[in-house]
């Protein structure tokens, strides 16, 4: 390399930091030895560069969207293991990563007893999302309701309340654990009125749907809550052996099929 081009390839260098072009950066050297080669003409040059730099600005997002979601865990459809319970609907769960419920703005509703998997499929479905470009919140359904309370004692529930309708999708894992007072039963009125015209829920809960409607002390409320969340939702119910204990370290899979 000459000393003009050892200049130019200086300058090049602070010309993308300038610019925050770290992605082209990262991968000049190696495309220059390409184009060297003969590999890549000059507009072929330009073009693999540029999509560099937005592949790295997108794997950037998908990392930044990913943090904000506050999952419990980073679990994804292709790691779930759909030979743990035969009785799992993986059918419908494997057409849900079609996303065409969070394109037409619908909620998914999974129901069953503890621990077949459902907080692990709603954390899926979300890490889908993102993959796709959409803003995921993961939170238990007693931490929004103490949030928004926590709303009603400083004045601002309203920015809260913003704060849990803004992004493409909302799971609440652990819906319907107890009997909501009249406040949180109030303040679930208003988040699940909200979301449902804004984008997606996904619920999580140990109880079917119908048990819902007693844990809210107004029956009209309760009506006019879960009607929105139910109408244009797909309910999955999942049933079979625990996965969490087909999951444990200590259990092989074949231990795991075998046990009762």
């Amino acid at each position: 390399m000459t000393v003009r081009d050892t200049v130019l390839d200086t300058a090049l260098h602070a010309s993308l930091r300038a610019l925050k072009l770290s992605g082209m950066l990262e991968t000049l050297d190696a495309r220059l030895v390409q184009a060297q080669a003969g590999e890549l003409g000059h507009l072929d040059f330009l073009q693999v560069l540029c999509q560099d730099e937005i592949a790295r600005r997108e794997s950037m997002s998908m990392a930044r969207r990913l943090r904000r979601a506050h999952f419990d865990e980073q679990t994804t459809i292709e790691g779930f293991n759909f030979a743990a319970s035969p009785k799992l609907p993986a059918a419908q769960i494997r057409d849900l990563t079609a996303l065409r419920w969070l394109h037409s703005g619908e909620s998914v509703l999974l129901h069953g007893p503890v621990g077949v998997g459902k907080t692990h499929i709603a954390q899926a479905l979300g890490h889908l999302a993102i993959r796709h470009g959409a803003e995921v919140r993961f939170h238990k359904t007693s931490r929004v309701l103490a949030h928004l309370a926590g709303g009603h004692a400083d004045r601002s529930w309203p920015q809260r309340l913003t704060e849990l309708v803004r992004p493409h999708v909302l799971i609440l894992d652990d819906f319907a654990m107890r009997e909501y007072t009249t406040q949180q039963a109030d303040d679930l009125y208003e988040l699940i009125s909200d979301r449902t015209r804004a984008g997606s829920i996904i619920v999580t809960s140990n109880r079917s749907p119908q048990d819902w409607y007693p844990l809210f002390p107004n029956p009209v409320l309760a009506e006019g809550a879960l009607d929105r969340l139910l109408g244009r939702a797909h309910h999955l119910v999942l049933e079979g052996r625990s996965y969490r204990q087909f999951q444990r370290p200590d259990r092989s899979p074949r231990a795991a099929e075998t046990s009762t």
